[in-house]
């Protein structure tokens, strides 16, 4: 399996399972003299933690990071960051009555004709825990965005704007109520019909979708190529990339198919001496290439395969059966996905700022 991954330059690979001792990720890239600790982590590690809430698995792990290589007093050395998460609170038993059986919507039948073989417990490597390590790899390349734009750095924001059919009032968009809900939800009002819906939905034992927005603002014009390398098709990927996640825009997305090409076109005029974009239908992306206007993108989480409610299915020996998966399990797993596709946008402006360094200076 080599595609454990992620970027050119600025590279991160993870490795661990869910039930596994640790997972664990090691960053290549990083320029020296980066001040860095675990402090600079663990802030956003907690924001994705389980077990804050009675809406996302009750799983208590405390995700506590330890730094194993590549800082020396405080700061970056210029080689691979090393970076290690300790299991604490497996149930492998949970999944026993699974072991033979392929829930729907999940990894087990793809990973069992691919390898032959598969970790039950907990998913194994498709399992959600490791994107800790992707939240973790995140926080690194915040620093590196800070350390390398400088002055008020990028801002990487990110929020849950629907779950299920429900969306919020965009009117209302508020990022400190994100902070201030464990739905990540702008929008308060939305929040709380949010909480009810999904009450209901964990009662019933199933699942429910969601769609997560990441706005990155502060991202310096010239990030991306023109060809195959474009910032909104590796943004693309690297959202593509977090488990449960089926779909991605750019900007206006989907939408800009109902659009006229006056309408979709973000026409410009000059302001104090430089170019002002009117509009933002591309988010923030054209050419492959960021313009200086906010990054925009948004990602469709599907509802958490495993669940309560029974689902016909066949086991390894070809026999028509029937699945429940116990265990503690996201009724949204958009939730936790915030953090997540945070941490991705991240990893992503990070690569190509330092491939657009070397390359122009």
């Amino acid at each position: 399996m080599a595609g454990n991954g992620f970027g050119q330059v600025f590279r991160f690979t993870t490795f661990g399972e869910s039930h596994g001792p640790a997972i664990g990720c090691v960053i290549d890239g990083v320029p020296p003299r980066i001040g860095l600790s675990e402090s600079d982590i663990q802030p956003w590690l907690d924001r994705r933690r389980p077990g804050q809430s009675r809406f996302t698995t009750q799983r208590r792990e405390g995700d506590v990071v330890k730094i194993l290589s590549g800082v020396f007093e405080g700061r970056t050395t210029g080689t691979s960051i090393g970076l290690l998460i300790e299991n604490t609170d497996q149930r492998s038993k949970d999944y026993d009555e699974i072991a033979e059986r392929f829930r729907p919507g999940h990894a087990d039948y793809a990973y069992w004709r691919k390898y032959g073989v598969r970790d039950h417990r907990g998913g194994g490597r498709s399992s959600a825990r490791e994107t800790a390590m992707r939240v973790a790899a995140g926080a690194v390349a915040r620093r590196v965005l800070d350390s390398v734009v400088g002055g008020r750095g990028v801002s990487i924001r990110g929020a849950m704007v629907q779950m299920g059919p429900h969306g919020v009032d965009r009117a209302k968009w508020d990022w400190e109520a994100v902070l201030d809900n464990p739905l990540f939800c702008p929008d308060p009002e939305a929040a709380e019909r949010w909480a009810e819906a999904l009450d209901a939905i964990r009662k019933q034992g199933d699942s429910i979708g969601a769609v997560v927005e990441v706005v990155a603002e502060g991202v310096p014009p010239g990030l991306g190529d023109p060809v195959y390398d474009k910032l909104d098709a590796d943004l693309a990927k690297a959202l593509m990339s977090i488990n449960a996640v089926k779909g991605v825009e750019i900007g206006d997305g989907m939408d800009v198919a109902s659009l006229t090409g006056s309408q979709a076109a973000d026409e410009m005029r000059m302001s104090g001496g430089q170019p002002t974009f009117l509009s933002n239908h591309a988010g923030g992306i054209l050419g492959g290439i960021s313009t200086g206007q906010p990054v925009v993108v948004r990602l469709a989480v599907k509802p958490t395969s495993s669940i309560l409610v029974p689902r016909r299915t066949v086991d390894i020996h070809g026999n028509d059966v029937e699945v429940v998966t116990k265990g503690r399990h996201d009724p949204c797993v958009g939730i936790r996905a915030v953090p997540v596709a945070e941490a991705m946008v991240a990893v992503t402006l990070a690569d190509h700022l330092l491939r657009h360094r070397a390359q122009c200076g």
